[in-house]
């Protein structure tokens, strides 16, 4: 599977859980922090989303990150390593973003 295969399913995962969910392009974006254009963008599979985005995405839908690469997709090694890769940078932002709660709230 290539890296367009993948972009093509998460593009239909964001559209599918986005109207699942009643949301209009629009809404979607302003919950994500991004444009409509650029939500459309990933949409139609035509870029692929920074680790934060992704995370963006998923907390405006509702639903976790690796809920937006469910479905038919078998993953080869090449993939794996990627997501993997993914999932290491959501990790390091939402500590980054916790130690500077912690700091600026001295908790």
């Amino acid at each position: 599977m290539g890296g367009q295969d993948i972009k093509d399913a998460l593009g239909r995962n964001i559209k599918f859980f986005r109207a699942h969910r009643q949301l209009s392009q629009a809404d979607l974006a302003e919950r994500a922090g991004i444009s409509i254009t650029f939500l459309s963008t990933i949409e139609r599979g035509l870029q692929f989303p920074k680790a934060e985005t992704l995370f963006c995405l998923s907390r405006g839908l509702e639903v976790e990150v690796y809920e937006l690469f469910k479905g038919e997709i078998v993953l080869d090694d090449e993939t794996k390593k990627l997501l993997d890769r993914f999932s290491g940078d959501i990790t390091k932002n939402v500590v980054q973003a916790l130690e500077a709660v912690y700091k600026q709230y001295e908790i």
